[in-house]
Protein backbone atom coordinates (compact mmCIF):
# COMPACT_ATOMS: atom_id res chain seq x y z
CA UNK A 1 0.00 0.00 0.00
CA UNK A 2 2.25 2.25 0.75
CA UNK A 3 4.69 1.74 -2.32
CA UNK A 4 1.49 2.27 -4.09
CA UNK A 5 0.48 5.85 -2.51
CA UNK A 6 4.18 6.15 -2.96
CA UNK A 7 3.85 5.88 -7.12
CA UNK A 8 0.36 7.66 -6.70
CA UNK A 9 2.69 10.77 -5.01
CA UNK A 10 5.29 10.58 -8.02
CA UNK A 11 2.75 10.49 -10.81
CA UNK A 12 0.66 13.70 -9.12
CA UNK A 13 4.00 15.56 -8.74
CA UNK A 14 4.73 14.58 -12.42
CA UNK A 15 1.19 15.87 -13.42
CA UNK A 16 1.37 19.81 -12.00
CA UNK A 17 4.76 19.93 -13.53
CA UNK A 18 3.44 19.16 -16.59
CA UNK A 19 0.53 21.89 -16.61
CA UNK A 20 2.84 24.36 -15.11
CA UNK A 21 5.13 23.48 -18.00
CA UNK A 22 2.13 24.12 -20.08
CA UNK A 23 1.24 26.88 -18.31
CA UNK A 24 4.49 28.80 -18.79
CA UNK A 25 4.35 27.23 -23.03
CA UNK A 26 1.23 29.12 -23.37
CA UNK A 27 2.23 32.21 -21.57
CA UNK A 28 5.20 32.19 -24.05
CA UNK A 29 3.59 32.05 -27.25
CA UNK A 30 1.14 34.75 -26.26
CA UNK A 31 4.13 37.10 -25.91
CA UNK A 32 6.12 35.40 -28.79
CA UNK A 33 3.22 37.03 -31.22
CA UNK A 34 3.64 40.73 -30.18
CA UNK A 35 1.79 43.59 -28.95
CA UNK A 36 -1.69 43.26 -28.87
CA UNK A 37 -3.99 45.40 -30.01
CA UNK A 38 -7.85 46.28 -29.04
CA UNK A 39 -9.96 47.56 -31.78
CA UNK A 40 -12.80 49.58 -29.58
CA UNK A 41 -16.06 50.98 -31.49
CA UNK A 42 -18.97 50.57 -33.48
CA UNK A 43 -19.03 49.56 -37.41
CA UNK A 44 -16.08 51.38 -38.58
CA UNK A 45 -14.67 49.22 -36.70
CA UNK A 46 -16.19 46.19 -37.25
CA UNK A 47 -16.63 46.63 -41.03
CA UNK A 48 -19.51 45.16 -42.97
CA UNK A 49 -19.79 43.45 -46.37
CA UNK A 50 -20.49 46.81 -48.00
CA UNK A 51 -17.62 48.65 -46.46
CA UNK A 52 -14.18 48.67 -45.20
CA UNK A 53 -12.39 48.47 -41.57
CA UNK A 54 -9.71 50.33 -40.67
CA UNK A 55 -8.07 46.95 -39.01
CA UNK A 56 -6.73 45.34 -42.39
CA UNK A 57 -4.38 48.27 -43.58
CA UNK A 58 -3.59 48.85 -40.37
CA UNK A 59 -2.30 45.30 -40.26
CA UNK A 60 -0.37 45.74 -43.58
CA UNK A 61 1.25 48.76 -41.89
CA UNK A 62 2.64 47.56 -38.59
CA UNK A 63 3.67 44.11 -40.56
CA UNK A 64 5.37 45.98 -43.26
CA UNK A 65 7.34 48.37 -40.21
CA UNK A 66 8.13 44.83 -38.33
CA UNK A 67 6.07 44.88 -35.45
CA UNK A 68 5.22 41.87 -34.43
CA UNK A 69 1.05 42.62 -33.32
CA UNK A 70 -1.77 40.52 -32.61
CA UNK A 71 -5.46 42.08 -32.55
CA UNK A 72 -7.72 40.51 -30.23
CA UNK A 73 -11.47 40.73 -28.57
CA UNK A 74 -14.75 38.95 -27.98
CA UNK A 75 -15.06 40.11 -32.10
CA UNK A 76 -13.94 38.94 -35.03
CA UNK A 77 -14.38 39.85 -38.97
CA UNK A 78 -13.48 38.53 -42.18
CA UNK A 79 -12.13 40.23 -45.65
CA UNK A 80 -10.54 38.88 -47.96
CA UNK A 81 -10.22 35.68 -46.17
CA UNK A 82 -8.10 37.06 -43.79
CA UNK A 83 -9.62 36.95 -39.83
CA UNK A 84 -9.04 40.13 -37.52
CA UNK A 85 -10.13 40.02 -33.74
CA UNK A 86 -11.84 43.30 -32.64
CA UNK A 87 -14.20 44.94 -29.69
CA UNK A 88 -16.36 46.33 -32.79
CA UNK A 89 -20.25 46.45 -32.22
CA UNK A 90 -22.12 47.55 -35.16
CA UNK A 91 -24.77 50.03 -34.49
CA UNK A 92 -23.41 50.46 -30.81
CA UNK A 93 -23.37 53.68 -28.84
CA UNK A 94 -20.01 54.81 -26.89
CA UNK A 95 -22.29 54.46 -24.12
CA UNK A 96 -22.95 50.66 -24.39
CA UNK A 97 -19.37 50.20 -25.22
CA UNK A 98 -18.77 52.02 -21.72
CA UNK A 99 -21.03 49.00 -19.90
CA UNK A 100 -19.42 46.47 -21.41
CA UNK A 101 -15.44 47.46 -21.03
CA UNK A 102 -14.81 46.10 -17.81
CA UNK A 103 -15.76 42.75 -18.86
CA UNK A 104 -14.01 43.09 -22.29
CA UNK A 105 -10.59 44.55 -20.61
CA UNK A 106 -11.05 41.79 -18.64
CA UNK A 107 -10.88 39.13 -21.19
CA UNK A 108 -8.79 41.07 -23.72
CA UNK A 109 -6.15 42.72 -21.58
CA UNK A 110 -4.53 44.65 -24.67
CA UNK A 111 -1.38 46.60 -24.63
CA UNK A 112 -3.03 48.97 -27.01
CA UNK A 113 -6.66 49.75 -27.10
CA UNK A 114 -7.60 52.28 -30.12
CA UNK A 115 -11.24 53.80 -28.92
CA UNK A 116 -13.24 54.98 -32.31
CA UNK A 117 -16.35 55.94 -30.96
CA UNK A 118 -19.32 58.68 -31.51
CA UNK A 119 -21.62 57.21 -34.06
CA UNK A 120 -25.28 56.13 -33.94
CA UNK A 121 -26.45 59.32 -32.31
CA UNK A 122 -28.60 62.09 -33.12
CA UNK A 123 -28.16 65.39 -33.31
CA UNK A 124 -31.66 66.20 -31.96
CA UNK A 125 -30.51 64.24 -28.89
CA UNK A 126 -27.36 66.31 -27.59
CA UNK A 127 -25.45 63.67 -27.40
CA UNK A 128 -21.57 64.84 -26.69
CA UNK A 129 -21.69 65.21 -22.79
CA UNK A 130 -22.91 61.75 -22.58
CA UNK A 131 -20.49 60.38 -24.98
CA UNK A 132 -17.85 61.98 -23.84
CA UNK A 133 -18.34 60.76 -19.65
CA UNK A 134 -18.86 57.34 -21.64
CA UNK A 135 -15.17 57.88 -23.32
CA UNK A 136 -14.25 58.77 -19.89
CA UNK A 137 -15.76 55.83 -18.06
CA UNK A 138 -13.94 53.61 -20.91
CA UNK A 139 -10.39 54.91 -20.35
CA UNK A 140 -10.76 54.98 -16.54
CA UNK A 141 -11.73 51.11 -16.63
CA UNK A 142 -8.84 50.70 -18.47
CA UNK A 143 -6.41 51.95 -16.29
CA UNK A 144 -7.66 50.63 -13.55
CA UNK A 145 -7.07 47.07 -15.06
CA UNK A 146 -3.62 48.16 -16.67
CA UNK A 147 -2.26 51.24 -16.04
CA UNK A 148 0.74 50.63 -18.56
CA UNK A 149 -1.94 50.60 -21.34
CA UNK A 150 -1.95 52.77 -24.07
CA UNK A 151 -5.14 53.87 -25.27
CA UNK A 152 -5.72 56.23 -28.48
CA UNK A 153 -8.86 58.13 -28.86
CA UNK A 154 -10.19 58.97 -31.96
CA UNK A 155 -11.79 62.15 -32.90
CA UNK A 156 -14.60 60.02 -34.83
CA UNK A 157 -14.55 60.63 -38.66
CA UNK A 158 -16.91 63.59 -39.73
CA UNK A 159 -20.04 62.07 -42.07
CA UNK A 160 -22.10 63.57 -44.48
CA UNK A 161 -24.78 62.04 -43.27
CA UNK A 162 -26.78 65.04 -41.71
CA UNK A 163 -28.33 66.95 -40.06
CA UNK A 164 -27.65 63.45 -37.98
CA UNK A 165 -24.53 63.92 -37.43
CA UNK A 166 -23.99 67.35 -36.93
CA UNK A 167 -22.71 67.12 -34.09
CA UNK A 168 -19.53 65.49 -35.06
CA UNK A 169 -17.27 68.32 -34.43
CA UNK A 170 -18.44 69.87 -31.34
CA UNK A 171 -18.03 66.00 -30.46
CA UNK A 172 -14.44 65.99 -31.39
CA UNK A 173 -13.10 69.22 -29.59
CA UNK A 174 -14.86 67.92 -26.38
CA UNK A 175 -12.82 64.47 -27.07
CA UNK A 176 -9.71 66.40 -27.58
CA UNK A 177 -10.24 68.51 -24.10
CA UNK A 178 -11.43 65.20 -21.62
CA UNK A 179 -8.33 63.09 -23.54
CA UNK A 180 -6.36 66.35 -22.44
CA UNK A 181 -7.91 66.18 -18.94
CA UNK A 182 -5.88 63.23 -17.81
CA UNK A 183 -1.97 64.74 -18.67
CA UNK A 184 -1.15 61.26 -19.15
CA UNK A 185 1.26 60.22 -22.12
CA UNK A 186 -0.06 56.97 -22.46
CA UNK A 187 -3.96 58.35 -23.36
CA UNK A 188 -3.45 60.40 -26.67
CA UNK A 189 -6.02 62.27 -28.64
CA UNK A 190 -5.66 60.90 -32.73
CA UNK A 191 -6.99 63.43 -35.15
CA UNK A 192 -8.67 61.31 -37.96
CA UNK A 193 -10.09 64.33 -39.07
CA UNK A 194 -6.32 64.79 -40.77
CA UNK A 195 -7.01 63.81 -44.76
CA UNK A 196 -10.08 62.62 -44.10
CA UNK A 197 -12.40 64.23 -46.57
CA UNK A 198 -16.15 62.22 -45.96
CA UNK A 199 -17.14 62.89 -49.65
CA UNK A 200 -14.40 61.31 -51.14
CA UNK A 201 -13.56 58.46 -48.47
CA UNK A 202 -17.02 56.83 -47.53
CA UNK A 203 -19.22 54.80 -49.63
CA UNK A 204 -22.70 55.69 -50.60
CA UNK A 205 -24.12 56.22 -47.11
CA UNK A 206 -21.63 59.31 -46.15
CA UNK A 207 -20.72 57.38 -43.20
CA UNK A 208 -18.86 54.13 -43.58
CA UNK A 209 -15.02 54.34 -44.92
CA UNK A 210 -14.93 52.70 -48.47
CA UNK A 211 -10.94 51.33 -49.39
CA UNK A 212 -9.29 54.74 -49.28
CA UNK A 213 -11.50 56.06 -46.23
CA UNK A 214 -10.28 52.76 -44.31
CA UNK A 215 -6.49 53.09 -45.19
CA UNK A 216 -6.56 56.96 -44.50
CA UNK A 217 -7.74 55.66 -40.64
CA UNK A 218 -5.48 53.16 -40.57
CA UNK A 219 -2.49 55.96 -41.57
CA UNK A 220 -3.69 58.06 -38.66
CA UNK A 221 -3.74 55.33 -36.32
CA UNK A 222 0.11 54.02 -37.37
CA UNK A 223 1.45 57.66 -37.14
CA UNK A 224 0.51 58.17 -33.68
CA UNK A 225 1.41 54.30 -32.56
CA UNK A 226 5.11 55.16 -34.08
CA UNK A 227 6.31 56.66 -30.39
CA UNK A 228 5.06 54.08 -28.33
CA UNK A 229 6.38 51.11 -30.61
CA UNK A 230 9.93 52.17 -30.74
CA UNK A 231 9.53 51.90 -26.65
CA UNK A 232 8.87 48.37 -27.07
Amino acid sequence: MERLLFRFNILFICLIAFQAGCSVQNRTMKTNKGITILGLGDSITEGGPDFYSYLYPLDSLLSEAGRPHVFIGPRSSVQNGHILHHAGFSGKTAEFLAKQIDSIYSTFPADIVLLHAGHNHFQEENPVPGIVRAQKTIIETIRKKNHNAQVLVAGVITSGKLPKYAYIPDLNMAIKAMVGSFSDPRITFVDQQKNWNWADDTIEDKVHPNRKGALVIAGQWFDSLKDFLNKK
